[in-house]
């Protein structure tokens, strides 16, 4: 089952940003560069193409398959998809999809013109795939008036009879070709509704008999701040998850909500969560919130602000990733019959409505946009977008981080420790100066000093430089310290903080002061730790890339004392699928190719713990900065999945 992603270090970290925590960001791209295309190993011979031309990257969204969709794609990857990304300055057409199976629809920002419309249903028709994701009402993200679930409907609230209401002409002419219309009930059976339901776990799936297998071993979808669906033809749409009973606006509802937020009080009322579809002799899925499918490692800067974005690990969490993948299988699959009359299934209830869900009655609630975009920002002009973001032609400015590390205890008997400091995203072999470091006292008296380059000490306490930090060719450099603290302290808890050259703190965190062993520092090579639910793996925080060999700890945790597991397997892989590890054999050999390796023999303790190590390398010809780690159990029983910096 897949677990939420968390991160966990060792080392006590402090930073300026926080670029590292939440994903790293590319140079600029835009719709004439190339797009990705990720490959695997063993092809299954489907192939499944996400859209990137309706403002899939507007705001802290990142739908793009190297980005915060990467998870998702990789997956895919894994299951033998080809998956490539679709960008255009140009309307889509038919052409644009006949040459793949799938074609996936992240919670577009910009409206679809009719001719798209009509070139997506014929897709449909003619035997293709579509998932369409949306997400909850006032999602507006690049202040376009437009939420995703409009978009996808093909109305607008609140402006069915006119669907540039409000807007300059300089932004009704880039809708040029949009018109209004129930376009999605009336080629593929749904609406997606406008409530806005937060923070709760759909756990009323329908059997497998009743979604064509599409949720076996599926228990729970989460959702966050998204909406559900509305059946308009059972004929040709049918729930498969929907939320619990007993929702309140009062408790259920997202903050920011525009109206009631929750409509039907949850359950089969509320309408489904996740619902199929099927069309001529092609099918479709939806969902209704962008939540289950990202993870937290965004691409791009925020286009209007420039900001580095902040998503989070959804498709990780409960039991998301098994069902967007299944779903995924099942459009891919062809299939004879052309409605869900005559199947196996049994046929949905239409979906009772609410007055304001009428195109003709509804009305906007409040005016839109919610608010108004930053001077400059125009959501239909790349060119005024950010650096870094897609659509700007200028890279990003680095983002600095830095971080230190310390003795567990900082010894206050007037012994030495060491304390070494990296900072990270610096131009490659530059050099930088200036820093200044000390440690304090709550009400600010300075307690440390520096060892000075000719082995003696300074005659006070405070600040003092460390010196010159140069870079490496990735950008990073590191310095190790030596300090020592007032022989006179009596406290027990302090603060270390560095600034830059400018005067800026960019580390300040809490140390603890006591019995140390002097001379203590941070070990000779840092450890860092990957943790998702209830396994581990330990790992240096500096990765060797040369082909040199490192150790690999593995931790799984929650089974019954005595169990053994004979089947974990290691790797490490490139976007894309390419494997680039090998783990060696136990009789001290090397494998001949690169890919998975076998962890060995596990057997728990009385605690229920199992640990292990392997010894790996990686391929010396990598020039990849960044790369996937994976543990798995079998061949498809992936536990642990997550990002990590090749240095």
């Amino acid at each position: 089952m897949w677990k939420k992603s968390k991160w966990l270090c060792t080392a006590i970290l402090a930073t300026a940003t926080f670029s590292f925590m939440f994903g790293n960001t590319t140079e600029a791209e835009n719709a004439l560069d190339p797009a990705p295309i990720l490959t695997p190993v063993q092809s299954n011979g489907y192939s499944v193409l996400f859209d990137n031309s309706h403002g899939q990257t507007a705001g802290q969204s990142d739908w793009v398959i190297d980005g915060a969709l990467s998870d998702f794609a990789d997956a895919l990857v894994d299951e033998g998809y080809t998956v490539e990304e679709f960008r255009s300055v140009e309307p889509l057409t038919l052409n644009d999809l006949l040459n793949y199976d799938v074609f996936v629809i992240p919670e577009a920002q910009i409206p679809f013109t009719a001719s798209e419309q009509a070139a997506i249903s014929s897709y449909a028709e003619l035997g293709g795939g579509v998932f369409f994701i949306a997400d909850h009402y006032n999602a507006d993200r690049n202040l376009n008036r437009w939420d995703s679930n409009e978009i996808m409907n093909g109305w607008r609230r609140g402006a069915y009879l006119n669907p540039t209401l409000g807007m300059s002409l300089a932004e009704a002419a880039a809708l040029n070709g949009v018109v209004s219309s129930r376009w999605l009930s009336d080629e593929f059976g749904v609406e997606f509704r406008y409530n806005s339901i937060d923070n709760t776990v759909a756990n009323q799936i329908v059997a497998p008999s009743q979604s064509f297998g599409i949720t076996t071993g599926i228990s729970q979808v989460s959702i966050h701040a998204g909406s559900t669906i509305a059946i308009t033809n059972p004929s040709i749409a049918k729930g498969i998850a929907y939320l619990p009973t007993g929702l309140t606006s009062a408790a259920n509802k997202w903050s920011n909500s525009v109206d009631q937020g929750v409509y039907a009080g949850g359950g089969i009322a509320e309408g489904p969560f996740v619902a199929i579809g099927k069309k001529e002799l092609g099918k479709a899925a939806f969902i209704g919130d962008s939540s289950p499918v990202e993870d937290a490692t965004p691409k791009y800067r925020n286009e209007e602000t420039g900001s580095v974005k902040r998503t989070y690990d959804g498709f990780t969490a409960h039991n998301n990733g098994e069902l967007l993948v299944n779903i995924i299988n099942w459009l891919a699959t062809d299939e004879t019959y052309t409605t869900f009359n005559g199947t196996a299934i049994t046929l949905d209830q239409v979906t009772p409505r609410i007055s304001i869900e009428d195109p003709l009655l509804s009305t906007e609630i409040l005016n839109e946009p919610w608010r108004q975009p930053n001077a400059g920002y125009l959501w239909y002009d790349s060119s005024t977008f950010a650096n870094g973001s897609y659509g700007s032609t200028v890279d990003p400015t680095p983002s600095v981080t830095y971080s230190a590390v310390t003795p567990d205890v900082l010894p206050v008997d007037g012994s030495a420790f060491n304390v070494t400091v990296t900072v990270e995203g610096l131009a490659p072999n530059s050099t930088i100066q200036g820093h200044r470091i000390q440690i304090y006292l709550t009400g600010g008296t300075a307690i440390s000093q520096v060892r000075n380059d000719n082995g003696t000490w300074p005659t006070g306490y405070g600040y003092f430089d460390i010196g010159t930090l140069t870079a490496n060719s990735q950008g990073t450099a590191q310095k190790t310290i030596t300090m020592r603290l007032n022989s006179n302290v009596t406290a027990t808890e302090g603060t270390l903080r560095l600034k830059d050259a400018d005067g800026n703190n960019v580390i300040t965190k809490a140390v603890v002061l006591g019995e140390g062993t002097g001379n203590e520092g941070p070990p000779e090579d840092p450890q860092q730790e990957i943790e998702i639910g209830n396994y581990k793996l330990i790992l240096p925080q500096v990765l060797p890339t040369h082909g040199e060999e490192f150790k690999i700890g593995v931790e799984i945790k929650a089974l019954t004392a005595g169990a053994t597991i004979s089947n974990a397997q290691l790797q490490f892989y490139l976007t894309g699928g390419t494997s680039i590890s090998q783990v060696k054999n136990s009789n001290g050999t090397w494998p001949t190719s690169y890919g998975y390796g076998n962890v060995g023999t596990l057997t728990a303790n009385a605690q229920g713990i199992a640990v292990g190590e392997v010894t790996v390398r990686i391929n010396p010809t990598v020039t990849s900065t960044t790369a996937t780690i994976r543990l798995r159990l079998g061949s498809s029983n992936n536990v642990l999945t997550a990002p990590i910096s090749l240095q």
